[in-house]
């Protein structure tokens, strides 16, 4: 819960009006009492509102939107930009800011949501980001404005009550291999990442091969970091393993082109040899040559979703209950799985 001057003013064992005079710097508090009660507020975590003036604050009409440290690699880059321009869009037609940062200072590591919190300047937060850490999850719990997951939800694992607004990753992973499988290849080899919505996917592509006969031990998984010269790379480093394979499964739209990229250089027909499937359904998927076929996620009316409700809860107070809204994947199908 933000700090407020009364809670300072318990600590200092003053009134509050002269907790508000020495945040003001006014000259009828002595300067050792000055002194004191700004030192408390300081190991408080209080930041002073300029704007608030000591009294309850009015709404901000600002919402954060919390996203993961650093847009490594362009196709993260690319898709959490369209959740930031959804939600954008979404809000400012309500009269609302939306101030975008980490969850952390990069450059300090201190919590960019605690002083958001204790210093008054937002209503509410939109948090995608699945490595938040405790302390920043309990800043969440404790004050009293409104938060939900969306897209990414906590990989570590908390008793603390949110809502979340995602896409079935599993299905996802599912509905992919099987276009392979249907597609006659079963010699498949996948490209993911070290993060929790990527296990799901490879979990479904795993499921799809068992439920269709295929030993699921057999695919091999290689990790990258979700960009271009990743997909690149990890087929050149695997090149010896091209002439066993008939389909590439890569849970990232750039890493997949990158592997079509590289599958080209070296004269292997893309799908007629080896089918490439991705994962996101990015602009670049249908621009480039071949075109990628992918999964699609409905960003965009999960964005809408998650919108609504924290709107709702802006209006209504927050809602400390546990509740999801899972929406499902969708198969796109372009050149590179097409014959």
């Amino acid at each position: 819960m933000a700090v407020t001057i009364k809670d300072i003013a318990k600590i200092a064992g003053v009134n509050h009006s002269t907790v508000s005079r020495s945040l003001n710097d006014s000259p009828l508090v002595a300067k050792e009492t000055k002194k004191r009660i700004l030192k408390i507020a300081k190991d408080m975590g209080f930041e002073f509102n300029a704007n608030a003036r000591g009294l309850k604050s009015s709404k901000t009409k600002t919402i954060a939107l919390i996203h993961i440290s650093g847009f490594t690699g362009f196709d993260v880059n690319m898709f959490f930009m369209n959740i930031q321009n959804n939600v954008c869009s979404i809000f400012e037609s309500k009269g609302y800011d939306v101030i975008s940062t980490t969850a952390k200072n990069q450059f300090n590591g201190e919590s960019n949501i605690k002083k958001l919190i204790s210093s008054n300047k937002v209503d509410g937060f939109i948090v995608c980001d699945d490595l938040i850490q405790q302390d920043d999850m309990k800043l969440l719990e404790n004050c009293n404005l409104p938060f939900l997951f969306l897209h990414q939800r906590p990989k570590e694992k908390t008793s603390i009550k949110f809502e979340y607004f995602g896409t079935d990753h599993f299905k996802g992973g599912y509905i992919a291999t099987k276009h392979l499988i249907e597609q006659q290849r079963k010699n498949i080899i996948c490209i993911s990442f070290n993060s929790g919505e990527f296990d799901q996917r490879t979990d479904g592509m795993k499921q799809a091969m068992k439920d269709n006969g295929i030993e699921p031990h057999n695919a091999k998984v290689f990790i990258g970091d979700l960009s271009f010269s990743a997909g690149e790379r990890i087929i050149i480093e695997n090149r010896n393993l091209l002439s066993s394979i008939d389909a590439i499964f890569a849970q990232s739209d750039l890493m997949a082109l990158g592997a079509v990229s590289q599958l080209l250089k070296y004269k292997i027909k893309v799908p007629e040899d080896i089918a490439v499937i991705g994962y996101d359904d990015i602009e670049l998927s249908h621009i480039l040559t071949p075109k990628l076929s992918t999964i699609h996620q409905p960003i965009q009316e999960l964005s809408s979703f998650a919108c609504e409700r924290l709107l709702m809860q802006l209006q209504n107070g927050k809602n400390n209950d546990s509740a999801e809204k899972i929406l499902e994947p969708s198969l796109v199908i372009r050149e590179t799985t097409n014959l």
